[in-house]
């Protein structure tokens, strides 16, 4: 796998925050839990030195816990204002790699809510639903129809397999984050990628096939393509997808 740097994902780095912030919560939790149960164990009856030293043992637990949980907050905080500050400018993409994309037949852009018999496996074109999708990371692939509506608006659909390496799938998953104007972009799985293929990108009437997963190569697709279909929304309107 290449790694370019001007593509460097920091998702795993992102998520240890998220993580720490989870296992700070859980001390703090744990924490509050030993400091109630040791003020409800501070009764009449114990004697005057135990009291005064079960009370002291009570308050700083009670203590580490606040810092713990604050900790915690300023943690998620932290891993939940990353996309704030991150820049998915596609510009950032225009790695001026050669690609090999084929352009594939025009095969209509009429809107129906009936299942379409395409004639490629992954189209391109077409009738279509008059619903299409959020830009993201799927699991799971939804239907041709609502795919092809994306590929109308200008948005590009990254095809990977089921089995693809987690390490990869993240890399996609930031890929997903770009827009230009009101299109973005959309990693799906897909049964029909060809079995001498890895990866499997689209935009309108156009496919670009790879063996391995390439930056570079994806990057300069993107780049190239997206926001180039023959339906343009602005993105104050279209708002990541899902919304024609």
């Amino acid at each position: 796998m290449n790694v370019h740097s001007g593509m460097i994902h920091q998702s795993s780095s992102v998520s240890f925050l998220l993580y720490t912030a989870g296992l700070f919560l859980l001390f703090a939790l744990i924490g509050y839990w030993y400091a109630s149960k040791w003020k409800k164990d501070n009764t009449s009856k114990l004697k005057k030195e135990q009291k005064a030293a079960l009370k002291k043992k009570t308050n700083n637990m009670r203590l580490t816990s606040h810092i713990l949980l604050t900790v915690s907050i300023l943690l998620a905080v932290g891993y939940f204002a990353q996309d704030m500050f991150k820049s998915y400018n596609v510009e950032k993409l225009n790695f001026k790699a050669a690609i090999q994309v084929t352009s594939d037949p025009y095969y209509g852009a009429g809107h129906t809510d009936d299942p379409v018999p395409y004639e490629m496996k992954i189209p391109t074109s077409g009738s279509h639903s008059p619903h299409d999708l959020k830009f993201g990371f799927y699991k799971e692939k939804p239907k041709n129809e609502m795919l092809v509506h994306n590929l109308e608006h200008g948005d590009i659909i990254i095809y990977y397999r089921a089995n693809t390496d987690p390490a990869i799938l993240e890399q996609l998953d930031y890929l997903t984050k770009f827009r230009k104007a009101g299109a973005g972009i959309l990693a799906v799985p897909n049964e029909d990628i060809p079995a001498s293929k890895q990866f499997v990108v689209t935009a309108w009437t156009k496919t670009m096939e790879l063996d391995q997963y390439d930056e570079a190569q994806i990057g300069t697709f993107i780049y190239d393509y997206i926001n180039k279909g023959p339906e343009q929304i602005p993105a104050s309107i279209r708002r990541g997808g899902g919304t024609m």
